[in-house]
């Protein structure tokens, strides 16, 4: 099971979403930022990189975070559809419709998702690189 980041309101409110320490956090593990009570974002960490998936697999609404990630791939754990953590794409059926995806940011040991959807970083953003 993922590790789980519940932010209070005030948290909450912001773009930039804080989700926890880079330390303890292993390559090819996933951790759950809940926004609010209709946004659970997936926090992925690929090889050293961050990449934040919105936590609903589209083809049955289940928890992609209770599923596997293995090369930058998860698995939903209910009918093996899986996405590209990196760009939302659909990799296997059953699911046809992409995931949202949202930036991610490190400051210092710190990451920080935004919960607007938007387009991935590049990787090497991902892995704490400047942003423009």
């Amino acid at each position: 099971m993922a590790d789980t980041v519940n932010l209070d309101a005030s948290a909450a409110a912001g773009e930039w979403l804080p989700a926890g320490s880079v330390e303890g956090f292993e390559c090819g593990t996933v951790r759950v930022v809940v926004a609010s009570e209709d946004l659970r974002i997936a926090l992925c960490n690929v090889d050293g990189a961050f990449y934040a998936v919105e936590d609903v697999c589209t083809h049955d609404g289940g928890p992609l975070d209770q599923g596997e990630l293995e090369d930058g791939e998860i698995e939903c754990p209910r009918h093996g559809a899986r996405f590209d953590v990196r760009t939302g794409a659909v990799i296997q059926m059953p699911a046809a419709m992409p995931l949202a995806t949202f930036p991610v940011k490190v400051e210092g040991n710190e990451l920080f998702v935004s919960s607007r959807p938007g387009a991935p970083l590049s990787p090497e953003r991902a892995r704490g690189g400047a942003l423009l």
